[in-house]
């Protein structure tokens, strides 16, 4: 099988790779610092303005970087990519390949993916809410009279990114490199003119400040591990903006810029708050002198704005992903770019983020609100993301098994320590991302179960095609002219729509095609190797299309390749296509539980329509329903 693998996305020199990955994959974790040290010494943590928890909590800071980011993401986890592509659904495809069909392995994997692609929604709901706050709230450093206008503020900048999505980013994407570029450059020179002031903070490398830190109180420890995961929100977002950009563009971008850059600021503000003890009540804002203030605040809205920008457009990828994987149903979704396939927008996935992203923002009010809410949902998709990961390394690439437990048990005490630490504030806003993970975990699995149901129904009472069509050439109905395209969800199954045209109308046309579409588990599928036709009797084809869950099925270009692969011609306004629009009637059948089949039936009534979504012209459709009991 030949697909389009890792450098589908990849266009470029590799230092514009690296410039347009800075641009975007780093806008989390890159403006992490706005908030992150802030919120480590809130006074419900408990922990002392000392040297000694100062040392500790930049150590911890360092650790994380290189632990988690640089050795489990981009030298371990990077390696399991589906032909380029990353994240955990691109994981999950990778995990599932090691387990049979239905099998309860393969249940359980398609659990902790899904879960984890979930969780990411409740991520992708804080990351603007929090990044656009905390960049506005630096306005309260020059004067409090700022304070009531950080929220009208706030809101009015996100409605404008929300209302701007449509419009795509590939005019103003140009300029998010740049910009990010002098962010970073920005949070390096702060950090050094504040170094040079107590340049002791560099003992803060040495990892013993860290294990005293944890060891002395363990109790505080725990509380401030859950704050300095902040630091660390970012890094699944290099895993799942690999397909864009390569493994190779992030790594340059990672270790020859971003991570030293967000160390020096980090020790800055340590070497600062070493100082000047009293600068924690904004230690971002208050490193630079009050001139600069309003200029800080203009770059560091302009990055939240970028970071929040990527955050949303994952989570547009995640959805069209989840449609095509079978996990939620059809919803409009408009490509953005000419060039770029992976531009894309969903309306009802940007309104919904809209609605609920203003919401929370006016629930919490302040940054150091939310950044309680921020991290449970990251810290479980990391952990998930581990699990899928050893699968793959055991059961896929048949790595040695001791090396397999002794690599995966490090990253699970990380992992699991992270976790833990962040279920403390399930209580405190903790719970708002993961009712949304519950709430989309519900809606997916729902949709999933149902439409396997549904099948069901479908083949237990359906009629073999190659039976059918060598029975029905016996005694042929009358032709007609033309071409007739019937859209099958089972391609050796007659769609209900065929019978229902040959029971009203008792007629087949002369040329008559069953088309079938099928979802791989890689991202792209090449062109030479999209197709597949048999011919079931005179004139009489079934026609398979396959394509990556990165891709979108297209009528028109199906009918192309058929003309140029099996010169067959085809003239559109000549052409019908022909699609079986069923109702679901909830019953006490065997299945779901009776409220689950209500939502699905609810759910399916309301999915984007099948014509819209195979991109049929509206004056060639013929839809005709049927009943289908669940």
């Amino acid at each position: 099988m030949d697909i389009q693998g890792s450098d589908h996305h990849q266009k470029g020199g590799l230092a514009t790779l690296a410039l347009g990955a800075i641009g975007i994959v780093f806008g989390d974790i890159g403006t992490s610092p706005l908030y992150a040290l802030k919120v480590c010494f809130d006074p419900q943590n408990g922990i002392p303005m000392t040297p000694d928890s100062i040392f500790g909590v930049i150590s911890m800071i360092f650790w994380s970087f290189i632990l988690v980011v640089s050795l489990k993401y981009l030298l371990f986890v990077m390696r399991a990519n589906n032909h380029g592509e990353g994240g955990i659904l691109s994981l999950m495809a990778l995990a599932l390949r090691t387990a049979k069909t239905n099998s309860k392995r393969s249940i359980v994997i398609m659990i902790v993916g899904v879960l984890g692609a979930c969780l990411f929604y409740g991520d992708a709901v804080i990351t603007p809410a929090i990044s656009v706050l905390s960049a506005i709230e630096g306005t309260t450093v020059v004067s409090d009279s700022f304070i009531p206008y950080v929220l009208p503020i706030t809101i009015g900048i996100l409605l404008c990114l929300f209302l701007f999505e449509k419009k795509g980013t590939s005019v103003v994407g140009a300029l998010f490199g740049p910009v990010m570029l002098v962010w970073f450059a920005s949070l390096a020179l702060m950090g050094f003119n504040q170094i040079q002031d107590a340049p002791q903070i560099i003992a803060a490398l040495n990892p013993i400040h860290a294990f005293k830190f944890m060891t002395q109180d363990a109790g505080i420890a725990f509380a401030v591990t859950g704050s300095i995961f902040l630091v660390l929100t970012g890094a699944e977002a290099l895993y799942a903006d690999m397909g864009h950009f390569g493994i190779r563009p992030i790594k340059y971008g990672w270790f020859l810029l971003v991570m030293p850059c967000l160390l020096i600021n980090y020790f800055g503000q340590g070497a600062m708050l070493l100082a000047h003890p009293e600068t924690i009540a904004n230690p971002f804002f208050l490193m630079v002198p009050e001139s600069y203030t309003f200029a800080l605040v203009v770059l560091a809205t302009l990055a939240t704005v970028i970071a929040s920008q990527a955050c949303i457009s994952g989570a547009y990828s995640m959805t069209s992903e989840a449609i095509l994987l079978g996990f939620l149903p059809r919803m409009k979704i408009a490509f953005t770019s000419d060039k770029e396939k992976g531009q894309i927008y969903v309306p009802f996935i940007n309104w919904v983020l809209c609605f609920v992203v203003i919401g929370i923002v006016l629930a919490f009010k302040k940054s150091e609100n939310l950044a309680n809410a921020y991290g449970v949902a990251v810290s479980t998709t990391m952990l998930l993301t581990t699990l899928l990961a050893a699968v793959v390394m055991k059961a896929l690439w048949k790595w040695n098994s001791f090396l397999v437990a002794i690599i995966i048990s490090c990253f699970l005490i990380i992992d699991i320590g992270f976790f833990t630490a962040n279920l403390v504030k399930l209580l405190e806003g903790g719970w708002f991302p993961v009712a949304i993970a519950s709430i989309c975990f519900l809606l997916m699995m729902t949709w999933y179960q149902g439409r396997q149901i549904v099948r069901k129904r479908v083949l237990d009472e359906g009629i073999r095609l190659d039976t059918f069509i060598t029975s029905l050439l016996q005694n042929p109905p009358h032709r007609v002219e033309g071409t007739a395209i019937f859209l099958t969800a089972h391609v050796d199954y007659l769609p209900v729509s065929f019978l229902h045209n040959l029971k009203h109308n008792h007629i087949l046309h002369d040329r008559v095609f069953f088309l079938k579409c099928s979802i791989w588990d890689v991202p792209y599928v090449n062109d030479d190797q999209r197709l597949t036709l048999k011919e079931l009797g005179p004139n009489i084809y079934v026609v398979r299309a396959v394509y990556g869950f990165k891709e979108t099925p297209d009528a028109n270009q199906i009918l192309a390749l058929l003309e140029s692969q099996f010169d067959l011609k085809f003239d559109l306004m000549n052409t019908s296509f022909f699609l079986s629009k069923d109702t679901i009637v909830p019953t006490s059948l065997p299945g779901m539980a009776i409220w689950r089949e209500r939502l699905f039936a609810w759910m399916y009534q309301n999915a984007g329509r099948q014509s819209d979504f195979f991109k049929i012209p509206a004056n060639r459709l013929v839809e005709l329903g049927a009943k289908v009991e669940i």
